[in-house]
């Protein structure tokens, strides 16, 4: 289709010259598929006039064009398509059991190696707020804080809302760094700024005071009226609490989809300094600083996890309280500057 004959606020335009350029450094001589769907066009829009001014070769796939939604799997034109490029773009706004159909395309990036911009859910809010951070410095920040991470046997965090949790590193698998600027080794969210790995064991109270991932963002939105609460043990959500009861039976439901959907996956530092507060888009707000974890998929693929799970769902709180083996790295929200630089 053509995207760049669409109408775009041209506000979106720094946010999408950051995403080409700053994060995934497309070349002139690189070619880029783009994917999107009918609530995100106009966001591809502009990204795809910036790589039309940038004379950039790309193809550009509507979903709704290629198959009915929710998708069952990723239409086979768009992986042809990507089999063809050096970079991809995923702009698109979530629907219900479509996990396995994005996982269809990540495959296809990690085996080729790819520069992947995943921008599931993105929204005119994030190309305004988190699209347009200074991605060096967040790069440079989150260098600092997966070198302490790195090193941690034990990270433990609170929130004033009841959060308490400890998470023992597993010294066989691997921290990563998704700061926004994107290499072919890891593909990343955009807008970027979180370091993660798969935990060896977490355990404790986690209160979602913020938003949880997948489709279930879309519906609740921002929870700190309504937070849900998990218990955790041994590395698995063992209860799940909250006044909203159809939020806690849906939660519950999805962390039982299969044997290892209830067992924390991920374990991730955000580090987009940019961000001032929950938006109820999990996009953005697993970027803010603090810890968030997802239940399901550990991407052994990158972590060196050696199991899986068909699902993956992230839980955002908020003003966290950070210790890396007992040595106080942030706190409500902000990291101690003297801590990172003490520790690098």
């Amino acid at each position: 289709m053509n995207l760049a004959a669409l109408a775009f606020d041209p506000e979106l335009t720094p946010g999408a010259r950051n995403a080409i350029h700053t994060c995934l450094r497309v070349q002139p001589h690189e070619r880029v598929t783009l994917i999107t769907d009918e609530a995100s066009q106009e966001i591809a829009a502009a990204i795809a006039v910036e790589m039309e001014t940038s004379n950039i070769a790309y193809r550009a796939f509507r979903l709704e064009d290629l198959a009915q939604r929710p998708l069952l799997d990723m239409p086979a034109p768009v992986l042809m398509d990507m089999e063809k490029s050096d970079v991809s773009i995923f702009a698109v706004y979530a629907q219900l059991h479509e996990l396995k159909s994005r996982m269809q395309m990540t495959d296809v990036v990690n085996r080729r190696e790819m520069r992947h911009g995943h921008m599931v859910n993105i929204e005119k809010r994030i190309m305004l707020e988190g699209m347009r951070a200074d991605f060096e410095k967040v790069d440079a920040l989150s260098v600092k804080v997966i070198n302490i991470a790195r090193k941690a046997r034990e990270i433990r965090a609170t929130t004033p809302a009841g959060t308490e949790i400890v998470g023992t590193m597993n010294p066989d698998y691997k921290w990563l760094k998704t700061s926004g600027i994107i290499s072919n080794k890891k593909w990343g969210n955009l807008p970027g700024g979180e370091i993660f790995t798969s935990p060896g064991e977490v355990n404790g109270t986690f209160v979602i005071d913020g938003v949880v991932g997948d489709y279930l963002c879309a519906k609740y939105g921002d929870l700190r009226d309504n937070p849900l609460t998990v218990r955790i043990e041994k590395n698995r959500a063992v209860a799940a609490e909250s006044a909203n009861k159809e939020l806690r039976d849906e939660f519950w439901e999805y962390v039982h989809t299969d044997e290892n959907s209830d067992r924390v996956g991920e374990f991730a530092i955000g580090t987009n300094i940019a961000l001032k507060g929950v938006i109820g888009n999990i996009l953005q707000d697993e970027k803010l600083p603090g810890i968030h974890i997802a239940f399901g998929n550990p991407y052994g693929h990158h972590t060196g996890a050696d199991w899986w799970s068909d699902t993956h769902i992230d839980v955002v709180g908020r003003e966290f309280s950070i210790w890396a083996d007992g040595v106080q790295i942030m706190e409500h929200g902000h990291f101690i500057e003297s801590a990172l630089e003490q520790a690098a």
